[in-house]
Formats: structure tokens, sequence, C-alpha cells
């Protein structure tokens, strides 16, 4: 990849930055102060950007209620966009222009907003597929300085889109990759349309290295791995085929970058110098708290791991039964526990130590452990009750298996505990 230049460097490039433009107050009085520059990165988009500008001016200057400017992030265009942004910028209060030698989304976005003296940038796709409708609701958040980082879902709950189904199929793989990865709780790492407050994203810019469109994804995992709070907006989202996206390069780019990011926070090079959320309090001066020791967290776990234990020795179980049709006793436990392993695990990491700061990857594979002592001591005594009941049935050899499961379930839950969530808690416990 090539270097990526110091944005002081890249700074230096911004031809036409525009005025913010202020807010009516006589018509807006509650309007608020901070300021917000919406960048709409472009390459070769001269046919889209003049119904982009006009439509994205006119919602701006109707009623936004806090101060604005669009900047037009042109990289490396080879048609006519940059005159044609020039031109607008001349028409219409409050649009500027940046233009960059190189292609790149996140290029652009990196340039721009590290050399915005605005308290809030945000970026939407020039086809604005996303409806506009959710702006203020993706800035609001930040102003209040309730949330760091805010973006556009289209697949959080009450969010709406019109596309085709490959694009659903590859997004809704994409993000249960990232989830399933790193543990992350947003829904959509790559819809266009994002905010973040200026003052908490600057340093993570200085560890973004993709240039391209795994940009907006490696900047959601620095933020939720340093503890910022992540604000999710479902969004209206209609689907523009007139694409400059390569669905396959794209999704390979991603996957590398995905194990790259994996591999810096392991090393601890994605720990970034912000300043951490203070821990929740009461609001009312008079709130009866309960006390602050560790009985509550350790009741919590057991309660959540019996209930977790409970599903998946019933699950294991099911499963078993279903594949004895098929299998052997040893074939059916093997594939039975290690479907039931990687979900316990899962559920477990989210939910039982939701607070621990351990890796996904670190989780399954301490899990690992697990699964290897649990298929030889349940394999074990199915095979050992075989060998006293030739005949058994699969139904007993099931009950078999169900008090053997639960017989590991006190060892799994300590070395769960003590070894494989152990460590720090999270920033946003």
């Amino acid at each position: 990849m090539t270097p990526t230049p110091h944005l002081t460097e890249i700074a230096a490039r911004v031809e036409r930055p525009a005025p913010f433009q202020p807010v009516d107050r006589s018509l807006l009085p509650e309007a608020g102060t901070a300021t917000v520059d919406i960048v709409v990165p472009v390459y070769n988009e001269e046919r889209a950007l003049p119904g982009c500008l006009h439509t994205l001016h006119a919602r701006l200057s109707e009623g936004f209620p806090f101060p604005w400017r669009i900047t037009v992030a042109d990289n490396a265009s080879t048609d006519d966009t940059l005159a044609t942004a020039r031109r607008l910028a001349d028409e219409l209060p409050g649009v500027g222009v940046v233009h960059l030698d190189r292609k790149g989304r996140g290029l652009a976005l990196r340039t721009v907003w590290g050399a915005s003296d605005a308290d809030i940038v945000a970026y939407m796709d020039v086809d604005l597929s996303t409806g506009l409708d959710g702006l203020l609701p993706l800035v609001a958040p930040l102003a209040s300085g309730h949330s760091d980082l805010a973006i556009g879902s289209r697949l959080a709950a009450g969010a709406r889109t019109v596309r085709g189904p490959r694009r659903e199929f590859v997004s809704r793989c994409y993000n249960g990759i990232i989830r399933l990865t790193h543990g992350v709780r947003f829904t959509d790492a790559q819809c266009g349309f994002k905010a973040a407050r200026t003052e908490v994203l600057r340093p993570l810019l200085e560890v973004t290295r993709d240039d391209a469109w795994f940009f907006d994804t490696e900047l959601l995992l620095l933020a939720e791995h340093n503890g910022l709070r992540v604000h999710e907006v479902p969004v209206d989202w209609v689907e523009d085929v007139d694409t400059r996206v390569d669905v396959v390069s794209t999704a390979t780019d991603d996957l590398r970058g995905l194990w790259r990011m994996a591999r810096l926070k392991a090393s601890g090079g994605a720990r970034v110098a912000v300043r951490p959320r203070p821990a929740p309090s009461a609001e009312h001066p008079d709130a009866v708290l309960a006390p602050s020791t560790g009985r509550g967290v350790l009741s919590w776990e057991v309660g959540c791991f019996i209930a977790i234990g409970v599903v998946s020795t019933v699950g294991q179980a099911l499963l078993y039964w279903l594949a004895r049709g098929w299998w052997t006793p040893a074939v059916a436990n093997l594939v039975s526990l290690f479907v039931l392993t990687v979900l316990n695990t899962e559920a477990n990491r989210r939910l039982t130590f939701r607070h621990s700061s351990t890796a996904p990857a670190r989780a399954h594979l301490g899990a690992g452990g697990l699964f290897v002592l649990g298929y030889l001591v349940t394999s074990g005594a199915v095979l050992w009750f075989k060998w006293l009941d030739p005949g058994a049935s699969p139904a007993a050899e099931t009950a078999v298996l169900a008090a053997a499961s639960v017989a590991v379930t006190g060892v799994r839950f300590a070395t769960l505990r003590l070894a494989v969530f152990a460590g720090p808690r999270s920033r946003t416990s």
C-alpha cells in the first residue's frame, strides 16, 4: 500500500474553503452552535454532482439547525468533475472544493476531516442513496456530546431499504463477519452516511491506514476498540446502480483489512489516546444505589452461564439425537458438541462476560481447549454406557450425554472466568 501522506501535507491542497452558513435564529430559536462540515467525496461524478449539491444545499438552507458547510472532495477524477465542483462552489454559498491527486474515498475523508476546523464532520455519498431525513438525527447526538461517532445503518431495526438481493446478501454477510471476528455491536459498517466529533476523530485518523472502501470499517473498529460511543441511525436507503464500487475487489480488500485490524488490536497498536467517557452515574440526587461489590457481577455471570448452559445442553442433545440417524455415537457427538461449543462461547462472550475485553479470536481459541475436554468426557461416557448396555436406545444415550455435559459445566465456567475472559475490563463497562 502506498504510504499515507501526513494530514498537514495533504491539507495544503484545499483550494476553496467555504465559510460556515449561519442559522437564522428568528426561525430556529433552538438552533445549536456546533459547526458541521459535510464532505461529499467524488470520483468521476460530473453527472451526479449537480443534483446532489443542489438537493443537499436546499435541505440544509431550509432548516438545518447548526452552522454548516459542504466540502466536495474530488479525488483524482479524470472527467469534468473538478470543473463542475468549482462552478457549483461559485453558484452555491457554503460549498467548498478540495482536490486530491490520488484516488480513494478513505484518503479523501481522512484529508478533509483531518484538516477541518468544524466541531463535527460528516460525509455522504454523492448519489444520496441515504435519505436526508436522517442527517439531523445523525448529527444531534454528537452536538449534545452524548455520542462520539454516528452512523447510518441499513440493517438496524426501523431501517427501510430498496436494493437488489445480491447487494443485500453481500452486505449482511460482510457485517456478520465483522461481528463474528471482532465482536462489535454496530450493524452496518459501510453505509455512506457517517459523522463524528472532530476532537475524538483526529487521534483515530492518525492510526487509520486504508485509503479506499475499508476506511469506514477501520474507523469504526478503532472507535469501538477504544471505548468510544457509536450511535446508529436507522435510515431509508435506495440503491443507485450507477456505482463506482467493484464488489469482488472491495470484498477481498475488506477481508484483508479485517485480518490486519485483528493483528493490530492483538499487538496493542490499536489503542489511541482518547479521553475516556466517565462512568455512568445517577442523575437523581436521592437515588438509592446498590453497593459497589463484585457479588452482583458474579451473580450475573453464574445466572447467565447456567441459562446458556441449559439451552446449550438441550441443543446439543437434540442435535445429537438427530445426527444419530446417520452417524456413529462418536461422530454424532463430535458434530453436535462442536456446533454448540461455538454458539455457547459466543453467547457467553456477548452476555455472561460482556464486560471483558477479551477478543473473539482468543475467546474461541480458549474454548477450543474446553471443547477437547468436553468431547473426551462426553464421548467416553457414551461409549462406556454403550459397552455396559449394547442394546441401549439413542434416547438413553442422549440422557447419558446430557448428564456428562452437566458434569463438565463447573470446570468450563471456572476456566472461562479465570483464564479465557480474565484480564482488564472494557472501557465501556
